[in-house]
């Protein structure tokens, strides 16, 4: 009560402006007192208030609702005056919580201790998952990685307990998987610091991966704001059996919308096939939505959510459920932007790949493929686990493809590792003998963690530059995502298939038609696996990693030692001058594809993410400059010298010229990294022109305080040359839906202007005006 009237008299001015309300964490449920989660017996699920804002927007719609219009609407800020429609208004929203990983939670806390605010609003945790490389085994690797990030891990424990935070310990396991067990529920609206966020939707919650600025906005109070997302609809229908996976669904309808084809949208399935996916299962094809670029991903609350929610303790929270459960399904009649159907008796198991996670093939298809392509046949290395695909029932699954080969003598071609998705399943597995079977059929089990799906992985049976064939259980296959060799061709696909064809050795295996030959000399053909989607027992919880914060941290301190070269405290982006932005050299003119890895690489720069001027030597070092065809090297145009990227934008900075960078489709695609964003603002950068932006890194430069602009013709990207300066002229009128113009200035003397758009609200244009988001919440605050 003593926060919430500290706070509300920190924000009096916002508030009395109508510009802020202060949010309070979720009220009492009246009819039953639910905890959200029994980590935090004192927060309770608020599905009243959920009830109350759906009736008030329903009405005011007058039609029938999706699912995700449901949950997103029931927790707007403002239900009666909210403007909705879909795809074009911002919505200000109230999310239930907030869970940083370890790698984004350093800037995220450290831009909320520079907001000056004593104690975070609502419920919310850090999980430590990103920082433990893959190099010996589960235990070594782990004691290795608390040596190595003593620094950051306290860091991370120190400020959670200050500001009121949940810390989940290196070991605990992956963020997803964790908040699947633990915090997720049907209904709930969470926000996270990582990209597959998503994973919770397998639970019926709208949970959304953002940037740290993002999450401190909630964390601070603050109404979260949100392009009203479209929805999409995937009708499923038939049955899955065989071979065919809840992985395969996903691999589908990534070749059917592709990395950009969801974007701004909201993925809904529904129909009556949705029964035969489990509640992981549903997890898994949530969790890959990020990979088409989707808001988030969701399924119905149904009986396989129930039968999860008790077997993880939680039959409290399914017996809510069931009671509101008119609110956690869709309207009969509602209507859907677009709509997909998939008959799941007919889905043949996919591979996906290379390169690119939406390049999708059924397994029957793609020896021949990559023989036609000239991609390595042979199988390096197989993976399984991650986020995407580490419950029980995967890893019973692949268990099972392994005891038939043991059976017939065989082990693995292909090296082959195994990641845990937490703690719980890897206590459990173990004392279910799956892990002894992988081991025996020559896997590696490794740390609880994101280990070589985020490139932590200290390979060491090929060299950098050397073609081979990766296949993994993981969601994003990008070029050098996993080992940092970008002549590693990695496809993903479900953990069985790739158990399959790990025991096989090649992609030219089909494990539904081919057979192998045994020690003994006879062939064998290899049965679908059939077991078991949870433990017959009571999941085993494993060690305690979880550290509660106290009720009062204001005692406690937090270090953050100023020759650090992990951890540098921020300070505030500069504010806007009121003129044009004129003049600006072009740092880079990006050719093709440029995720977030390419623009800031994770791997062994993760160990950098609370350091911003020590990561900021990676920016872009993975983008093709379209000059020279080359990655990390352009053009210094006051030098006409070639060099890397970070040197030249830092040479810029010093010299006191503002930059630009021009890109191409659906620019910053994959992860919520924020550093993304955060590197091109701290060395000088002011505007990214390109043709199209994925969702969450347009909103991570405008939360910075830069300019993403889009081509309003996109053939203008050919107009723009790399030794151009550019002018955006127009900012002093710059308002919501207005086109601002871009003089482009030739070597030669000539001009030629163009047209672009933004997607700036009224509040985000006072982010860029104040320098950044946190700068403008640091004025409402001292207002």
């Amino acid at each position: 009560v003593s926060f919430t009237l500290l706070m509300l008299s920190s924000f009096q001015h916002a508030l009395n402006s109508g510009l802020r309300r202060y949010h309070v964490a979720p009220v009492l449920c009246q009819r039953a007192k639910v905890a959200m989660s029994h980590f935090e017996p004192n927060e309770y699920i608020n599905y009243e208030k959920l009830e109350k804002n759906i009736n008030i927007v329903r009405k005011r719609l007058d039609r029938p609702l999706t699912l995700s219009e449901k949950i997103v609407y029931g927790h707007l800020d403002d239900p009666e005056k909210q403007e909705i429609e879909r795809g074009k208004t911002y919505l200000r929203l109230r999310p239930d919580r907030v869970a940083m990983q370890d790698a984004t939670a350093q800037m995220a806390m450290l831009q909320f201790i520079s907001s000056g605010l004593p104690k975070v609003a609502v419920p919310s945790t850090i999980h430590c998952d990103h920082l433990i490389e893959a190099q010996s085994g589960g235990e070594k690797d782990l004691r290795r990685a608390k040596d190595i990030n003593q620094e950051v891990y306290n860091f991370l424990a120190t400020a959670g307990a200050k500001y009121g935070v949940g810390f989940w310990k290196p070991g605990s396991g992956i963020i997803h998987q964790i908040i699947l067990e633990n915090y997720s529920y049907p209904g709930v609206m969470l926000i996270g610091t990582d990209s597959h966020t998503p994973n919770g939707g397998g639970l019926g919650g709208v949970c959304i991966g953002v940037g740290g600025a993002d999450a401190v906005d909630v964390m601070a109070g603050i109404p979260w704001e949100l392009k009203c997302p479209k929805v999409i609809g995937v009708k499923l229908t038939g049955k899955l059996s065989g071979w065919s996976s809840p992985k395969d669904v996903i691999l589908k309808v990534a070749g059917i919308l592709t990395v950009k084809g969801g974007t701004g949208a909201i993925i809904e399935y529904h129909g009556p096939g949705v029964d035969s996916i489990s509640c992981t299962g549903m997890a898994t094809i949530c969790n890959m939505g990020a990979e088409i670029g989707a808001t988030t991903s969701i399924f119905p609350y149904n009986a396989r959510m129930k039968k999860y929610l008790s077997k993880t303790g939680r039959a409290e929270i399914a017996a809510l459920a069931d009671e509101f459960q008119q609110h956690l399904v869709p309207d009969s009649g509602c209507q859907y932007d677009q709509v997909i159907e998939i008959d799941l008796s007919e889905l043949k198991p996919h591979i996906n790949g290379p390169f690119t996670p939406d390049l999708a093939h059924p397994v029957s298809d793609i020896g021949a493929v990559a023989e036609k392509e000239g991609w390595p046949i042979d199988i390096r290395v197989g993976l399984i686990g991650s986020c995407t695909n580490s419950s029980y029932e995967d890893m019973g699954r692949s268990a099972a493809v392994a005891k038939q080969a043991l059976a017939h003598g065989l082990k693995c071609k292909s090296k082959f590792t195994i990641t845990p998705g937490s703690e719980q399943i890897r206590a459990t597995i173990e004392r279910d003998g799956y892990a002894q079977i992988l081991r025996d059929v020559g896997g590696l089990v490794l740390a609880n963690a994101c280990g070589p799906c985020i490139g932590q992985w200290d390979r060491k049976d090929i060299k950098k530059g050397e073609k081979n064939t990766i296949v993994t259980s993981y969601n994003r296959n990008f070029t050098g995502r996993n080992d940092a060799n970008p002549e590693t061709h990695a496809f993903v696909t479900s953990p069985e298939i790739v158990t399959a064809l790990s025991i096989a050795g090649t992609l030219k295996f089909n494990p539904e038609t081919d057979y192998l030959t045994g020690a003994d000399g006879k062939k064998f053909k290899l049965e679908a696996p059939d077991v078991d989607e949870l433990p017959k027992l009571e999941f085993d919880p494993g060690q305690d990693t979880y550290q509660y914060p106290p009720k009062d941290g204001s005692g406690q301190h937090v270090d953050v030692s100023p020759t650090s070269q992990r951890l540098q405290l921020l300070e505030p982006f500069d504010k806007w001058d009121g003129k044009d932005l004129e003049d600006m050299l072009i740092l880079i003119k990006v050719k093709g594809k440029c995720t977030t890895d390419h623009i800031s690489a994770a791997g062994p720069w993760l160990k950098f993410r609370g350091h911003l001027d020590n990561i900021s030597n990676n920016l872009l070092i993975g983008a093709i400059n379209i000059e020279n065809g080359k990655a990390n090297s352009v053009r210094n145009a006051l030098t006409q010298e070639f060099g890397p990227v970070p040197d030249t934008a830092r040479y810029y900075k010093k010299m006191g010229v503002k930059w630009a960078v021009v890109g191409d489709e659906n620019y910053g695609e994959g992860s919520s990294r924020e550093h993304a964003a955060l590197e091109p603002r701290h060395l000088g950068g002011r505007v990214i022109i390109t043709k199209s932006f994925a969702r969450i890194h347009e909103t991570n430069l405008k939360k910075q305080g830069l300019l993403p602009l889009t081509f309003a013709d996109p053939a203008d990207y050919n107009k723009i040359h790399p030794v151009d300066k550019l002018s955006i002229v127009g900012l002093a009128d710059f308002a919501p839906g207005k086109p601002l113009k871009c003089i482009i200035k030739h070597p030669n003397g000539s001009q030629e202007t163009i047209m672009l758009n933004h997607t700036f609200n009224e509040s985000q244009i006072e982010w860029f005006q104040a320098g950044s988001a946190l700068n403008r919440m640091k004025e409402l605050q001292q207002k």
